[in-house]
């Protein structure tokens, strides 16, 4: 039965209130604190550690191929981890965990900063893979599904905008601390961004789900609203072990796994990749800073459509569109090809974050999403973890990428075929 206003009312009585009272949905102020603990995950996340890579082999004396070992080690552990992130979530809530981990995120760049040979720099990647790209990203995501169901794919995509402006941001500003300074300097720089900046908002902002503070999912403004929400925010929610036994939870985990790996594999040796194009380091800044801004428009334009076409279809046909991105980086000959490379790059990455964010929401409900998407953000962490290695280990010993990245090409159509596979699963009576 639906929420009367007196049954609203009273309920406001009795819970905690929003930090603020506005005529605008509080669920859009928590797509906005989401969408600024995205952009704060930047430190941990593949884009900003690139720019660093150099600056460790130079240090530490280490070939490429020691540097990323480190690195995929160090994700690999991260992402087994997060299954105990997503049990915490679901256990104490995401305003304590959004807090402390963003406090556990700047101590961990501070820890960088201080990083002396390869213990050291292994429990750097550690915590900051495990805070930064896998905390970060698991808890802003699954509170913005808490807040929204009908409008759940233009809110995560608003949110996951923090990501992109983070990517567009990190890369410029960290080789420009590096330059200008250290790359301990940088460090430290962004660990005092992250404490002083947006910890003390995620403990002030935060709330858990709309039921906490009177409200409904969407924020209904009319009884048949109110009734359609109050269904939704009801709606059937399967537990881990439950989704664990669909075959399109197995075929989307796939499917998460390989952007990351894609993705994170490139952007980790970007600057070694375009240089054997000719490519100096202030233009493949420029360029990581590029592809973002593609993906911003892209995005905006993804989070309705999902809303609108099945989303195991959307995702297939994203998947295809990525097939051209390592195609494209093989075969550019020019610079001009290599920004072709690069919108091609950010069209896809913006295109697919929409459909990877609402899925799991959409197949499983929202009562154990925490714990389901801790697995899933596992395998988006695990798949970040192999993409480096493998380009790393191509170039020490065959002397170039490409290998791995027609390899690439042939994931991307794996991942397609597995999307357009897994329609929405029904439970067995």
């Amino acid at each position: 039965m639906p929420l009367t206003n007196d049954d609203m009312v009273s309920k406001r009585t009795c819970m905690p209130l929003v930090p603020i009272q506005t005529t605008i949905y509080y669920g859009w102020y928590i797509v906005l604190i989401s969408g600024w603990a995205i952009f704060f995950s930047g430190p941990g996340q593949a884009y900003s550690n690139a720019v660093f890579i150099e600056s460790y082999m130079a240090q530490f004396h280490m070939d490429r191929t020691t540097v990323s070992s480190i690195y995929s080690l160090a994700t690999m552990i991260a992402g087994i981890l997060l299954f105990g992130v997503g049990k915490l979530t679901d256990r104490y809530g995401h305003r304590v965990m959004m807090t402390w981990t963003a406090v556990l995120l700047g101590l961990a760049c501070l820890w960088n900063s201080f990083a002396a040979g390869t213990v050291t720099l292994f429990i750097g990647f550690l915590m900051i893979r495990l805070f930064g790209q896998g905390s970060m990203f698991l808890i802003p995501n699954t509170l913005v599904s808490q807040w929204f169901v009908k409008r759940r794919g233009r809110a995560l995509s608003f949110a996951g905008l923090g990501g992109l402006l983070g990517a567009a941001v990190f890369p410029p500003v960290n080789n420009w601390l590096i330059e200008a300074y250290s790359w301990q300097t940088a460090w430290r720089v962004l660990g005092a961004a992250i404490l002083c900046c947006f910890a003390p908002a995620a403990f002030y902002w935060v709330r858990n789900k709309p039921e906490d503070v009177g409200l409904l999912p969407d924020h209904a403004s009319s009884d048949s609203d109110q009734e359609s929400s109050h269904s939704s925010a009801g709606e059937d929610s399967w537990t881990l072990s439950e989704a664990m036994r669909t075959r399109a939870f197995w075929f989307i985990l796939v499917c998460t796994a390989i952007p990351a790996m894609v993705y994170g594999g490139i952007t980790i040796q970007i600057f070694s990749i375009l240089n054997e194009h000719k490519i100096d380091r202030m233009t493949t800044a420029f360029i990581l800073s590029f592809v973002p801004l593609i993906s911003f428009i892209c995005s905006l334009f993804a989070g309705f459509i999902v809303e609108r076409v099945r989303v195991h279809t959307m995702l297939g046909l994203t998947f295809g569109l990525n097939m051209l991105t390592p195609a494209l980086l093989i075969t550019a000959q020019s610079e001009t090809m290599i920004y072709l490379f690069a919108m091609i790059w950010g069209a896809g990455q913006g295109l697919v974050n929409a459909p990877l964010s609402v899925i799991w929401a959409n197949y499983f409900g929202r009562k154990h999403l925490a714990k389901i998407n801790s697995v899933t953000t596992t395998a988006m962490v695990f798949g970040s973890a192999l993409g480096p290695i493998q380009l790393g280990w191509a170039y020490d010993h065959i002397g170039n990428y490409n290998p791995i990245l027609w390899m690439m090409v042939i994931f991307w159509a794996i991942g397609a075929l597995l999307a357009f596979s897994a329609p929405p699963p029904a439970r067995i009576p």
